[in-house]
């Protein structure tokens, strides 16, 4: 068994899209509609043909409310890993990316909180190499 795809719900699928492949630098890999219905994905440039992260319209009631709430109490709805937290913070920053904390080491990593501007935070994160 594999994880092909995993979701995060977003606001608003063009300013994801936007912002998970010139901010983030992901790939856009799926992108196609059924009706109103969009089916939307993105993918590492580092595994293209790796895990897939669905950018899900968020018009169901209990999924905003989770994204909600996990927004509220500073959870990131995804976690994605990099080799130089330091340097992706500064490209992303000078993208325009709002980051509501800067890298910052913790126990066993480097992590840092950016605003996805379509209701998520994201954790960026770099192991700590011993």
């Amino acid at each position: 068994m594999k994880i092909k795809v995993t979701t995060v719900h977003v606001d608003d699928q063009e300013k994801a899209l936007r912002f998970y492949t010139e901010v983030l630098g992901f790939v856009k890999k799926t992108d196609f509609s059924q009706g109103p219905y969009r089916w939307l994905t993105v993918a590492s440039p580092e595994e293209p043909d790796g895990t897939e992260l669905q950018l899900a319209l968020n018009n169901n009631p209990a999924a905003k409310a989770y994204q909600q709430a996990l927004f509220q109490q500073s959870q990131p709805a995804s976690m994605f890993f990099t080799d130089n937290l330091q340097a992706d913070y500064e490209r992303m920053k000078a993208l325009g990316a709002e980051f509501t904390m800067p890298p910052t080491d913790v126990t066993a990593s480097k992590i840092a909180m950016v605003n996805d501007t379509c209701g998520n935070l994201i954790q960026v994160t770099e192991l700590k190499r011993w």
